[in-house]
C-alpha cells in the first residue's frame, strides 16, 4: 500500500472523513479486486426480497438457486454486541416483536442518524432474545405473496450467513459472496457497539478472501475503519440521493453525494475504494458510470424491482402499482450502460435478463 494512501485511511478512520472531502489526494488503484462473473455481477439484495421476506435463510437460498452471485447481509448489533442481519436496527416492519407481549417494555422512540425512529432496536436485545422473534415481509401491501412465509423464520447472525453462503457454494459448484453492509455505524459506535470490529474478526475467523467477500457500507470512515484493518477484501462505497454520509454530516463536513459522484469525489473515492454503489436514478441519462471506470471504479446501482412503482415509466405494464411491469427491458438499459454489477430484489430476473 503506498505511504499516501496509508494516510488517508488512517485519517478518516480517526475521524477526519477526509476520504470525501476536497482535501483529498487520490491514490493508487485499490488492491483487492472484486469477484467476476461472466457479465454484470448479480447482487441478490437482503437475498431474493421480492420472492421472500428479506434477510432469511430462504431468501438467501432462493437467491442464490435462481443465480445470484452475492448475497447482502445488512449488519447490525445486539446488546451483547452480537452481529445480526437485518434491514434497520429498528425490526417492528420485519419481525414479529409488535406482537410479543413479553418485549412491550422495549417500545421506545431513539434518534438514529439525526432523524427519530419510534419501535423496537436490536441493540435492546440480546441475540437469545431476538431468536425467539420470527421474520416477517417488510412490504406486505406490495408483496402480499410473500406473507405466506410470514413466522417460519428467524433471524440470522452473520455467521450463519457466511455459513450458509458456503454451503450454498458448494451445493452449487461456484463460489457464492457474502456483501456486508454496515448499518448507521457512526450511531453505533457512539453507542459503544461499533460494527467494524466484529465484522473484521469474522472475515478472519472465516478466512474470507476477496472472491468471498465484499464489504459496503454509506459511511467512509466505516469503510476506512475496515480498510485499516488489512483484510484484503473489496470495498464498496454507497451512495445516496440526497444529502450526505451521516459521518460527514456529524462531522461538519459539508460533502453531499452528488459531490462525492463528481469526477473528481470519484478519485478521491478510489483512493480507498474499489467500487461504488449509487441509486440507480443517479445512473440513467448521466456520465456516471464512464467517470466511474475512468477512476478505476467498478460501479453497480440499486435497487432493481419489478413492480410497476420502481420502474420508469416507459417501462410499466398494466394500472397497478404493484403489477409487474417489463423488468428486463430496464436490466437491458443498465446492462448497455456497462455497469459492473446490479443489486436486485429478483436475482433470477437479473439474471435471465445477462444471458440476452
Amino acid at each position: 500500500m503506498r505511504l499516501e494512501r496509508r494516510s488517508l485511511l488512517l485519517a478518516a478512520a480517526t475521524g477526519a472523513a477526509t476520504v470525501a472531502s476536497g482535501t483529498a489526494t487520490a491514490a493508487a488503484a485499490p488492491v483487492a479486486a472484486a469477484p467476476r462473473t461472466r457479465g454484470p455481477v448479480v447482487i441478490g439484495h437482503r437475498g431474493a426480497a421480492g420472492w421472500r421476506p428479506e434477510h432469511t435463510a430462504a431468501s438467501y437460498t432462493h437467491a442464490v438457486e435462481t443465480g445470484a452471485d452475492w448475497i447482502e447481509p445488512d449488519l447490525v448489533p445486539t446488546k451483547d454486541h452480537e452481529l445480526v442481519v437485518r434491514h434497520e436496527n429498528e425490526i417492528s416492519q420485519t419481525t414479529d416483536v409488535a406482537a410479543r407481549p413479553e418485549f412491550a417494555d422495549r417500545h421506545t422512540t431513539k434518534t438514529v442518524d439525526g432523524r427519530q425512529v419510534t419501535g423496537w432496536f436490536t441493540e435492546d436485545f440480546t441475540l437469545a432474545e431476538l431468536r425467539t422473534l420470527r421474520a416477517v415481509e417488510r412490504l406486505p401491501a406490495v408483496r402480499n405473496r410473500n406473507t405466506v412465509f410470514d413466522g417460519r423464520e428467524r433471524i440470522l447472525t452473520f455467521q450463519e450467513v457466511v455459513d450458509l453462503a458456503r454451503r450454498l457454494s458448494k451445493t452449487h459448484g461456484r463460489t457464492v459472496a457474502v456483501f456486508p453492509e454496515t448499518k448507521h455505524p457512526t450511531y453505533f459506535r457512539s453507542i459503544g457497539l461499533p460494527l467494524e470490529p466484529k465484522l473484521a474478526a469474522a472475515v478472519r475467523r472465516n478466512r474470507l478472501g476477496r472472491r468471498e467477500c465484499v464489504v459496503q457500507s454509506f459511511e467512509p470512515t466505516s469503510l476506512a475503519r475496515i480498510a485499516a484493518e488489512r483484510l484484503g477484501v473489496p470495498l464498496w462505497q454507497a451512495l445516496g440521493t440526497t444529502g450526505g454520509p451521516y459521518d460527514l454530516v456529524s462531522s461538519g463536513d459539508p460533502t453531499t453525494y452528488r459531490d462525492m459522484m463528481s469526477p473528481a469525489g470519484l478519485a478521491r473515492i478510489a483512493a480507498y475504494a474499489d467500487w461504488i454503489g449509487p441509486d440507480k436514478s443517479s445512473v440513467a441519462g448521466t456520465s456516471l458510470v464512464t467517470d466511474a471506470h475512468a477512476a478505476g471504479l467498478r460501479i453497480g446501482p440499486y435497487t432493481f424491482r419489478a413492480e410497476n412503482q420502481y420502474l420508469p415509466a416507459r417501462f410499466r405494464r398494466g394500472s397497478g402499482a404493484n403489477d409487474f411491469g417489463d423488468a428486463f427491458a430496464e436490466y437491458a438499459l443498465y446492462y448497455d450502460m456497462g455497469v459492473d454489477a446490479v443489486v436486485t430484489d429478483f436475482p433470477d430476473l437479473a439474471v435471465s435478463a445477462r444471458r440476452n
